[in-house]
This record gives structure tokens, C-alpha cells and sequence, in this order.
């Protein structure tokens, strides 16, 4: 009865939204490409095919729970990641700091997986926090994210009876897609050529484009592996024989497939009320970060000013006035000197955080090494236009959708940064008098450092935000489904900017969203948008599969080109939906794209807009869509049943879905917060 209750109730409340808004080794549719023959597939030790239940593209946190989950229910897994590391950000990416929330972190609700990847790194090393850095309860070397993520994917395998394949080095080239399917995926696996360099002696920028081109080079061999469905019973009805799962850092698939998805900041909106466009602009997602390592010492050591460093100088700075060196390079510690017993347990804030040789600390710093490209000159990530101006999109033609010349630069600025900090006396925020030199650090590089590359930067970028799908039509949402800002803002926007902004309409269809149950007495008139009471909650959504929770955090593109020039400044009103989020739902929804049924979504290219993305992105998150998809690629082999088809009656009662959910939850796998529900209104203890 109380179910029944809660279905009606939140029928009412979608009234709110009826209108469109514009190897570890143990074992548009035309746009897309075919297969095309190589000079080289005749001969066997450059070709192989390997079949699978599920291909999940990327090894990153959503990438790695996926495989994870499928492993466990006794999936053959074929795992592929660009670098030769697993964990994305906490190893290949370097930002190896758990970004968490308090309350979650104190109630330690996070998804079965995770808690294991937390236990394991905080026992690996016998220390809570190895870095005792000050942003975070856990921080610590790239290098053992990667190992721990190994571990637990053949611990799955071997409790699940699960079979893993695992392909370090290799780009996905080109998809075969029949209708509505994908049918098969070739890759192209690197490795070193005889008397080359060993791999990651070279930064990404010099190595990507050869990674994507099926010929052998003087640097690499080449490998070509065509992922195909495993072998189903013949006695019984598949909907799909396998699914490949984007978890890429990019939405590498996504652009690739040519399924509708956005790109960078969307339309103001009532759902998007503080973007900071009125129309949609590829240009402007989040800037993204090299990171590095550096170590304290008691002796000044020599630095040598980069050729380039006059070109960005202009650019670094504290940021803010009550930073200082100390703040900037205990903020991610990752290994600390002193020993846990000799540290000092009153600490108040980050200023008690002192530095000391020996320290190691890696460095992911707004206006230093993060690279903030906003126009079609100098963006990293490729849009559906320029892919197609570029040819990337023809058979054949797909070369990871970046931009080469924006990760150089990115480089650049990374390194150059390291020489600000030991050198540099300017401060681009701050003005003269508060940067002085700091030369007792030592930049980290060799393929022993914590980076595990020769030059120092980490393997692969810190990505905030790709390619983001846009779901199949839902009630609301014909134009296709997405979490949006006011699905999870703790703003009350009563400010007078949007409703001077904002149409009278579109300010009243605001208030109506955010008034919960009572949003059809806000759009009928019966209640003005001003005396509207606030709900004091994320959206509950019927479909949810997976939790998260930390802060709308911006790191916004800048407003000029190229970046880095001289008195640029951040695009303005990017940070205007920046701050507080109340936990929130990952649904299933948000993990469909159009047009193909046998691909799902893991990680931050889920269907989210541009604020909202900038709270779904941290590690906690991707480790539970990524638990989804692995459950629901085995839920739908197992059951005969496309995922879409688990949601495609909502808001009716869906049989299936409270099936998979219930599973979920009973495999300590949360699908909603302690206490949620669409009459819980309280919810502003959770911080």
C-alpha cells in the first residue's frame, strides 16, 4: 500500500517537469565505422580475436567496478585501457587523494566495492593516511592504485569464477554496428619496438596520434584484437549477446558511435538555471590536469628554467590569499616523512600542516597545472562538428577525438608550474610580494617514480568532464533524459539574479521543480513562485542504481585563447552554480544512450548536465556506476532482456528494475541514502 502511495505521489511530482528543455594474465549511424582491412590482418601475431560477455573501454575507477561486479557473477570480462595502469585517478591519472564527503565518510556508506579499494589502500601501506596530507582521509602513491586495483580484479575473478581480459596500451579503432547493436570492436594494442624506448619515456602528446594508426612504427608494434559477443545457448532468446561499456575518460565511445550526446556548458534553463550561457557551448567543459610529484629537501637544489616557461608564468598563482607553499604542498601529500605515531593528532586546519624533507607530494592545483582551453581554437576534447570536419568519423578515421596540441601545451603548463613553485616570484591573483622561491624541492621523473613515467607527468590526464550522453526520452524529458542542476543544488535560488534572468515562466517552472509534491499547486497558480516552499533534497528517482555525494566544484574554462595569455580570466558566471549538493541517485536512465541497445555508460560520461557533472565526477561515484553497469550487463544477460526495457514504462511500476534494484542493495550495493524518500524532506544534516 505505502509502495502504491509513493508511485502516485511521485506522478504528481513529474508534473514539475512536462515540458522539453531545449593482461592481467589469467584469462549518427552512418557515421559509424566499419571495419576496415589492415596490410598486415593475414598475419596471425598482428590479428586476434577474442570474445566476450561484456567489453568495458577504459580502466578507470567506473571502468575497473564494472569488471569488478561482472567478474564476480562469473562474466568473461574483456578489459581495455589506454595506459598500462589501472584505477584512472588514483594511478594513471595521479590524483591518488579520495575526494569524499563527511557524513559519508564518517557513515562509511559507499558501494561493496569501494570499501575494499579503501581497506586495501589504507592497509597496503599500514596507515590510514600515507600522505597525511590535509584534503582528504586517504592519499597516497598512483603506484599502489594501480596495484591494488590488480588485486581486486583477480580476487573477483578467482571468487566469481569470472574470466578476465586484460589489455593495457590499447585504443579502441573502430566499431561494427548492425541497427541497433554493436557487433563487434577492434582495438589496436602498443608495445615497445625492438631498441625503442621503453613505454612512458615520452609524454602522451608525443606518442597518441601513432597509438591509433594500425601500421607498426619505428616507436611501436602493433597488436590488432577484434572484440566479438561470446557464444550463447542455442535453446534460449538474446536480446543482445554482449555489451560494450564506455568507461573512458573522455566518452571516447560516444564520440566514436556518433550517439547524441553534449559537450561542455548547456542552455539556461529551468532545470540549468545558473549556466552561464544562454545557448549550449561544446567549448567550455572543466579545464583538466597533468599532475606530478615533487619531494621536499633539506638541501636547495639547482632549477633550470624551461624553455617555454615565459609563456605560461603569467598564469600561476596561490589563488588565494591565506595559501602559502606549506597549504599548496600538504593539500595532496601523498607520503609523509614523519611517522604516523610522531604527527600531531589536535590539528585544527590546514595551517597546522607543515612540510618536511622527505615529504612527497603530488600536485593538481587550479592555477597552476590544471589547463583550461574555452574556445574551438584550443579545446582538448574534439565536438560532433570538428570530429566530422576532421574526418575522424569516416571509416577508419577515428583517432581518439583529442586535440595533440592542447595536451602539449598542457604539459607545458605543468611543468613550467613546478618551476613557479621552486622559482617563481608572481602571482597572477594575488599581485607582487606574495610568491617567493621555495627551491628546496625536487621534481620526481623515472619509470620508478610515482607517476611510473620517465618524464614525471602523470600518464594520463586528470579528466573533470567528457563527452555526456543524452538519455532516451523519458516523461519530461522527450528530448532525451539527464540529471540536471536542480536535481541535486542545495541553492534555494531566491537571489534576484534568476529571477531577473530568467523568464516569468521559466523562473515559475523553477520554483515548481524545486517545490517537490507541491509543484502543481506552483504551476496552476494556486501557490506565486515567491512563497513557494523549497525541498531540502536531491530528486529520488524511481530508477536509481548507485549513490553519490560531494559539492558542485568548478574549475572553469578560461575566456580567452590560449589560456595561459596574459591577464585572461575565467569564463564568467562558470562559477555561479558552483557549491553545496545534497546526496544524491545515479539512474539507471542516465546510463542508456540512444540508438544503440547494447551500450551502456559508466563514469562521468553519464547522462548529466555541465553543473551537474561537476559534482558527478569523484571517486566514489564512478566506483558505483561502474557497480551498476557490471550488474545490470549480467542481470540483463541472465534475465533476456535489454537494460532500456527496465525503464522504458516509467513512471509505471517496473517489475524488472525493482528486481535489479533489490539485488543491488542485498549485494551492499546501495541504491539510495539511509532514509530516502519522496516525504523525507530532512536532509540537510548530510554534509
Amino acid at each position: 500500500m505505502i509502495r502504491r502511495i509513493a508511485w502516485a505521489a511521485l506522478s504528481l511530482a513529474l508534473i514539475e517537469i512536462l515540458s522539453p528543455v531545449a593482461a592481467i594474465p589469467f584469462r549518427e549511424r552512418s557515421a559509424i565505422a566499419t571495419p576496415t582491412r589492415s596490410p598486415d590482418r593475414g598475419v596471425p601475431e598482428r590479428y586476434r580475436t577474442v570474445a566476450c560477455d561484456a567489453l568495458v573501454v577504459g580502466g578507470g575507477l567506473a571502468g575497473v567496478a564494472t569488471a569488478y561486479e561482472a567478474l564476480l557473477a562469473g562474466r568473461t570480462v574483456c578489459l581495455t585501457e589506454i595506459t598500462d595502469w589501472l584505477g584512472g585517478q588514483i594511478s594513471a591519472q595521479g590524483t591518488s587523494a579520495l575526494d569524499e564527503r563527511p557524513t559519508q565518510q564518517a557513515r562509511q556508506f559507499y558501494s561493496r566495492g569501494y570499501l575494499e579499494l579503501r581497506r586495501r589502500l589504507q592497509e597496503r601501506q599500514r596507515d590510514p593516511n600515507p600522505g597525511d596530507c590535509w584534503v582528504s582521509e586517504t592519499c597516497f602513491s598512483p603506484r599502489v592504485g594501480d596495484a591494488v586495483a590488480r588485486e581486486m580484479l583477480r580476487e573477483a575473478a578467482r571468487r566469481g569464477r569470472g574470466r578476465l581480459e586484460w589489455f593495457p596500451s590499447t585504443v579502441v579503432k573502430e566499431l561494427d554496428r548492425s541497427g541497433s547493436q554493436i557487433r563487434s570492436v577492434t582495438a589496436i594494442e602498443h608495445r615497445p619496438a625492438p631498441g625503442a624506448p621503453a613505454l612512458n619515456t615520452d609524454p602522451l602528446s608525443q606518442t597518441i596520434e601513432d597509438w591509433y594508426r594500425y601500421e607498426n612504427s619505428d616507436r611501436f608494434q602493433k597488436q590488432i584484437i577484434r572484440f566479438v559477443p561470446a557464444q550463447r545457448e542455442r535453446n534460449r532468446t538474446h536480446p543482445a549477446d554482449w555489451y560494450v561499456v564506455d568507461a573512458t575518460e573522455t566518452g571516447e565511445i560516444i564520440g566514436l558511435a556518433d550517439v547524441p550526446y553534449r559537450l561542455g556548458i548547456d542552455a539556461r534553463s529551468y532545470l540549468e538555471p545558473s549556466s552561464s550561457s544562454a545557448s549550449n557551448d561544446p567549448y567550455c567543459p572543466q579545464g583538466y590536469t597533468y599532475t606530478f610529484a615533487m619531494e621536499a629537501t633539506a638541501e636547495r637544489q639547482r632549477h633550470e628554467m624551461p624553455s617555454f616557461y615565459l609563456r605560461y608564468h603569467n598564469y600561476y598563482s596561490y589563488e588565494l590569499s591565506r595559501f602559502d607553499f606549506d597549504a599548496v604542498f600538504t593539500y595532496r601529500r601523498i607520503f609523509a616523512a614523519t611517522p604516523r605515531r610522531n604527527r600531531p593528532t589536535n590539528r585544527r586546519s590546514y595551517q597546522d600542516y607543515t612540510v618536511h624533507p622527505g615529504d612527497i607530494s603530488m600536485q593538481n592545483w587550479t592555477w597552476g597545472n590544471d589547463y583550461r582551453p574555452g574556445t574551438n581554437r584550443d579545446n582538448l576534447i574534439y565536438s560532433r562538428e570538428q570530429l566530422r570536419s576532421s574526418g575522424q568519423l569516416n571509416p577508419g578515421g577515428w583517432m581518439g577525438g583529442l586535440r595533440t596540441a592542447s595536451l602539449r601545451s598542457a604539459e607545458e603548463l605543468a611543468r613550467g608550474y613546478f618551476y613557479w613553485l621552486a622559482m617563481g616570484t608572481t602571482d597572477s591573483q594575488l599581485g607582487p610580494g606574495v610568491k617567493v622561491p621555495q627551491p628546496n624541492i625536487r621534481y620526481l621523473s623515472g619509470l620508478d617514480s610515482p607517476m611510473g613515467t620517465a618524464h614525471g607527468l602523470s600518464k594520463y590526464p586528470y579528466m573533470r568532464e567528457g563527452r555526456r550522453i543524452i538519455g532516451r526520452p523519458s516523461l519530461g524529458q522527450p528530448q532525451g533524459f539527464s540529471v540536471w542542476e536542480v536535481d541535486i543544488s542545495r541553492r534555494d535560488y531566491s537571489d534576484p539574479y534568476y529571477q531577473t534572468t530568467l523568464s516569468p515562466e521559466t523562473y515559475r517552472r523553477l520554483r515548481a521543480t524545486l517545490a517537490g509534491l507541491n509543484a502543481a499547486s506552483v504551476i496552476g497558480g494556486q501557490v506565486s513562485p515567491e512563497n513557494a516552499m523549497r525541498r531540502t533534497r536531491s530528486t529520488i528517482f524511481p530508477d536509481a542504481v548507485g549513490i553519490g555525494h560531494y559539492a558542485i566544484d568548478f574549475h572553469p574554462c578560461m575566456q580567452e585563447s590560449p589560456p595561459e595569455k596574459a591577464g585572461n580570466r575565467e569564463r564568467e558566471g562558470e562559477r555561479r552554480g558552483a557549491g553545496q549538493a545534497y546526496p544524491f541517485q545515479i539512474p539507471l536512465r542516465s546510463m542508456i544512450p540512444q540508438q544503440v541497445d547494447n551500450l551502456l555508460v559508466a563514469g562521468k560520461s553519464i547522462a548529466t548536465s555541465h553543473i551537474a557533472a561537476a559534482a558527478y565526477r569523484v571517486h566514489s561515484f564512478e566506483w558505483s556506476s561502474g557497480a551498476a553497469v557490471g550488474n545490470a550487463i549480467d542481470f540483463a544477460l541472465d534475465q533476456g532482456v535489454l537494460p532500456y526495457q527496465l525503464v522504458d514504462q516509467l513512471p509505471q511500476r517496473e517489475p524488472l528494475l525493482e528486481q535489479f534494484q533489490q539485488r543491488l542493495n542485498q549485494q551492499n550495493n546501495p541504491t539510495a541514502f539511509p532514509n530516502t524518500s519522496i516525504f523525507n524532506e530532512n536532509w540537510e544534516d548530510w554534509r
